[in-house]
């Protein structure tokens, strides 16, 4: 491209400014040689903080920060955890961010203590777009689908706040009851086994003439596991246990262990330690399956009694990011079979197509590859022209906008979905923050 106009909002116009952020912006431009790959960081890296923030004082004197997760004015338990990651190393030494973060933490626990069970919420107390769903819809939920991923994302930004700030002010007495809500849910999900009448979740879509199913009624051992019904793409599961999401949440647990000692929170510290070794003994003995070709691996889901769906879905908590989250290194051999699988067609959503190879995801359909399973790959691979691979897939498949978007079309990256999806602009910087940090040899 000859010119690389800048496609953030004018600074009048953005949501949240930070010097900081700037600072690290321009640190890392100056160490990207290819002028183009620079454009789509400083676009993209500070795209939740220019356009879906909105950052507050309550009433309470707390910080409160909604964030949406771009063209759907809705806040993702998972999203916007996601969206402030890369915002934590800087927060220590920035009060601004640390109230931003603080903020966040703030109305997810808020949230959580509306509904454990939802996974998108408004700012306000109001009943919205999906409000005729079959399923208890309060006021302020967006959406109710019941995603194991959202809980851990709660659970791993408060640990890694804590962690980077060493700041205690948001786990005070809601967070703790937001806390302890989300164990009394685990253990309810985990016990349901073959009678689903056991939880009180269930749900279901009607839309034109079409109801959609509840994969709530299906049944499930009890294994130890945590079953869910939706995956992060928001599509209904196959069977019940969600292995990466199982995956996620027992690091979260563990690692929120620590938190909660040092917060004299002894009795859910000892339910987070045990939990988190229940979760991953279970794993280990009901969620590894042999492949004819690529050997022992994950399963994707599973249902503790045998059975097990074999494939891998864009969105994050997904088999290629295990190390990524914390679950194995990234050298670890049973992860890289796994990935072996991911990465091919053997995996039914890993795309090739005339511009682009890539993993997908069911929700946008056939022939369609994820920048997000690309920024993935590269920040879960330790090999160097594979990272660079990953680059220039995303360099060359952006169709001019220089943002990330949900999806876009193998044969013509031109036909893409969601142009405005915040999530993806901040793993792709993300992923660009950390070879700056670990592989800067690749950026120049």
């Amino acid at each position: 491209m000859s010119i690389l106009v800048s496609q953030r909002p004018p600074v009048a116009e953005r949501r949240f400014t930070n010097e900081t952020v700037e600072s690290l912006i321009s640190r890392v431009s100056a160490g990207i040689a290819d002028p183009e790959l620079a454009w789509l960081f400083e676009n993209c890296f500070p795209n939740t903080l220019d356009t879906t923030i909105d950052h507050r004082v309550a009433s309470d004197g707390r910080p409160d920060t909604y964030v949406i997760t771009g063209d759907i004015d809705a806040m993702w338990l998972r999203d916007s955890a996601a969206q402030v990651w890369p915002c934590l190393p800087l927060a220590r030494s920035d009060a601004n961010l640390r109230a931003l973060l603080a903020g966040v933490i703030n109305r997810q626990a808020a949230s959580i203590l509306l509904d454990p069970y939802a996974n998108a919420f408004y700012r306000d107390p109001v009943q919205g777009y999906w409000k005729t769903d079959i399923t208890l819809m309060l006021p302020g939920v967006h959406e109710r689908k019941w995603e194991l991923d959202s809980l851990a994302y709660f659970l791993r930004l408060s640990h890694a706040y804590w962690r980077a700030t060493g700041d205690i002010a948001p786990f005070d007495a809601d967070w703790q009851r937001a806390v302890a809500a989300v164990f009394a849910l685990l253990r309810v999900e985990q016990s349901v086994g073959d009678d689903p009448s056991r939880s009180p979740y269930a749900f279901e879509r009607v839309v034109g003439d079409i109801r959609g199913s509840q994969s709530s009624k299906v049944r499930t051992a009890n294994c130890g596991l945590i079953r869910c019904s939706f995956r992060p793409s928001d599509d209904m599961v196959q069977l019940p246990f969600l292995v990466p999401a199982n995956a996620m949440i027992a690091v979260a647990l563990r690692d929120l262990t620590f938190l909660l000692a040092t917060l004299h929170c002894d009795d859910l510290a000892a339910e987070a330690h045990t939990q988190a070794e229940t979760i991953t003994r279970a794993l280990e003995t009901h969620a590894v399956v042999h492949h004819p070709v690529h050997g022992e691996i994950w399963a994707y889901e599973t249902d503790g009694y045998g059975n097990h769906h074999l494939m891998d879905d864009a969105n994050v908590p997904s088999l290629l990011s295990l190390p990524y989250l914390g679950f194995c290194a990234p050298d670890d051999a049973r992860y890289l079979r796994t990935r072996a699988f991911v990465l091919s067609t053997d995996n039914p959503h890993y795309v090739t197509g005339a511009s682009a190879s890539g993993v997908g995801s069911p929700h946008t359909g056939p022939g369609t590859i994820w920048p997000m399973a690309l920024s993935m790959q590269a920040l879960t691979s330790t090999n160097d022209d594979e990272i660079l691979a990953c680059l220039h897939t995303l360099k060359t498949t952006h169709a001019g906008t220089g943002f990330m978007h949900e999806s876009f079309n193998a044969d013509d990256p031109a036909r893409f979905t969601r142009p405005w999806f915040a999530w993806a602009n901040t793993l792709f910087g993300e992923l660009i923050v950390t070879l700056h940090r670990d592989r800067p040899h690749l950026l120049r």
